[in-house]
């Protein structure tokens, strides 16, 4: 068998994640239940991964493609638990520096996205309370006048 490239390391990481977190579960829509063997864990590891040595090349790639599809969807057990919805920017972390994190030199697409929507948010919090409080104040200074 061939050595794994840098998606399927992480794809089949991925699934040994789940396994350890009891999120793992076989047959075709998950109905099988609970993983409990580790080895049949690592098969499914492989087989989503699409390194399986018991498996056509062809299938291989179909596997992996299907298991990036997934993943890129939302829909494997580990993102459906804790509640993601992509697997990463291209399977690695915006925060680091290669990625456009802190102290980068190049942003991604998706976190210059989440910059401006970060920065909206905060302008709009302060607008917002700063109307409220000059509102406040307007209001009292009409009181004591008419008072």
């Amino acid at each position: 068998m061939a050595k794994e490239s840098m998606s399927q390391r992480k794809t089949t990481g991925r699934v040994m994640h789940e396994f350890a977190h009891g999120e793992l579960k076989s047959g075709r829509g998950g109905k099988g239940g609970k993983v409990k063997s580790r080895r049949q864990a690592i098969a499914i590891a492989l087989k989503e991964a699409g390194a399986s040595k018991y498996q056509s090349k062809g299938e291989n790639k179909r596997n992996l493609e299907r298991t990036k599809r997934k993943e890129s969807e939302g829909k494997t057990y580990q993102q459906e638990r804790e509640g993601r919805s992509h697997v990463g920017s291209r399977g690695r972390r915006e925060s680091s520096r290669a990625m456009g994190g802190k102290n980068a030199k190049t942003t991604t697409r998706r976190g210059r996205h989440a910059a401006a929507a970060r920065k909206h948010r905060n302008t709009a919090r302060k607008s917002t309370s700063r109307h409220s409080s000059s509102h406040r104040r307007k209001s009292t200074s009409r009181r004591r006048r008419a008072a």
